[in-house]
């Protein structure tokens, strides 16, 4: 017999087959037994009759216990009753494994409960679907990118120096020196870029933030393009292209896994560009009109990336924010040098931030001038501050955090269940 997936038993209809798997679920009625079969692609029903409730198939069926392991045997059969719209006449099943009774039941559980046995609540229908989200997303970032001629260059996990703040930072022993977890791929990015016109690098990144929100993680994966000779405007086009590229994926692709978190989509489907922009100074007396007492200068929490959604019911853009509040390498404005050219992508429904970016600093007095206002070693930037004496150039580019966008996308109450094993702030195990 062959060997299939579940995703692909539409391509099987009555030929016998067998599947590998866990037991999702059973149950029996009679001379039937019902038998849920889950392989990591999907779900599917087994049935099998017999007059004999004595008969050995039987009695191997009724041996099983949830999550044990088990090779099915059977021919496909078309049932627009049945989830999926097929199932398996069951022929006979060998049993690989019976397995110890289960801890995840049905009955509610604690989340710390949870988190502790994360390595199986993955097994579960919601968490398996956001997973199946996470991996089209994945997928679509990258095919936007490489469909576009930008080079993926993957950059160190290990750095000398910080590109988000010194308080942030993981530090290690690196021999006989300091290193640091990065937090980000863009400087070497800016290097890569002025090699190969448009890059982006795509891993995780880490901040030691002693957050406890439910958007931040340790631990996220960030994509980071970065092109030459982009200014602002350029880069928040291609942040409204990405982001409808990836709505557009899932979409197509995912209805089921959506349908399964009981996602409603309309707010999904709306989503169209331009999206609605505003400056920083702009927005400000709207969000005190909502309630904030946010004052210039002040960024953005939780209350206020709320207050967007209200205020656009979409995605939305803010750009030039003073410069006090935003990384040493970015951009002043020529007409304002109090702001940068900047811009944040925000999510609507609360999801917060999903994009930050902007325009780099290309002027290399500037750059020196910013790396001594923000107490930041020179030494440690040597190479970086080469890349304005040799060919200097505009440039810019953002990083978008997956977990962030895949927890806008399913809807989920927390970010720990957008990726497979989340590092929190009191969290590491397993």
């Amino acid at each position: 017999m062959t060997w299939v997936y579940i995703e692909d038993i539409a391509g099987y209809r009555d030929k016998d087959i067998e599947l590998r798997g866990w037991l999702y679920n059973k149950r029996s009625s009679g001379k039937i037994r019902f038998l849920q079969l889950r392989d990591g692609t999907g779900l599917i029903q087994c049935t099998a009759f017999n007059p004999d409730k004595d008969n050995p198939l039987f009695k191997k069926i009724d041996s099983l216990t949830q999550e044990s392991s088990l090779i099915v045997f059977g021919k496909v059969k078309e049932d627009p009753r049945a989830p999926g719209g097929f199932e398996i006449e069951t022929s006979d099943i060998d049993i690989v494994q019976i397995a110890d009774e289960y801890p995840i039941t049905p009955k509610e559980h604690g989340t710390q409960f949870l988190m502790e046995h994360r390595h199986l609540w993955l097994r579960s229908r919601r968490q398996n679907a956001v997973l199946q989200i996470r991996v089209d997303v994945i997928r679509a970032i990258r095919d936007f990118f490489d469909g576009r001629g930008f080079r993926n260059m993957d950059t160190p996990f290990l750095t000398p120096s910080a590109c988000e703040g010194t308080s942030t930072l993981f530090e290690t022993e690196y021999f006989d020196q300091k290193a640091f977890l990065s937090q980000s791929g863009q400087l070497y990015n800016e290097a890569t870029a002025a090699a190969f016109g448009k890059v982006y690098c795509f891993g995780p990144a880490f901040r030691a933030e002693k957050s406890k929100t439910r958007k931040h993680l340790i631990e996220f994966w960030m994509v980071e393009p970065e092109v030459a000779f982009a200014v602002l405007e350029d880069i928040i086009e291609l942040g409204e292209d990405l982001i409808v590229f990836i709505m557009d994926r899932v979409l197509t692709r995912r209805r089921n896994e959506l349908e399964i978190l009981e996602r409603d989509t309309a707010p999904l489907e709306r989503i169209k560009k331009p999206f609605p922009r505003m400056t920083y100074e702009e927005i400000l007396p709207k969000l005190n009109e909502k309630g904030s007492d946010i004052k210039w200068g002040g960024d953005f929490g939780a209350p206020e990336e709320t207050m967007f959604g209200e205020i656009f019911h979409h995605p939305c853009c803010i750009t030039h924010f003073p410069a006090e509040i935003k990384a040493f390498y970015m951009q002043p404005d020529e007409k304002r040098p109090d702001t940068v050219l900047g811009v944040d992508f925000f999510a609507d429904e609360g999801y917060g931030e999903l994009i930050g970016g902007g325009q780099r600093i290309h002027d290399l007095k500037l750059l020196e001038q910013r790396l001594k206002e923000h107490k930041l070693p020179r030494e440690a930037y040597e190479w970086y501050i080469d890349l304005r004496k040799y060919g200097t150039f505009p440039h810019s580019g953002f990083g978008l955090g997956v977990e962030r966008t895949l927890g806008w996308i399913c809807g989920t109450k927390h970010i720990r269940e957008t990726i497979p094993f989340p590092r929190l702030l009191y969290r590491i195990y397993p």
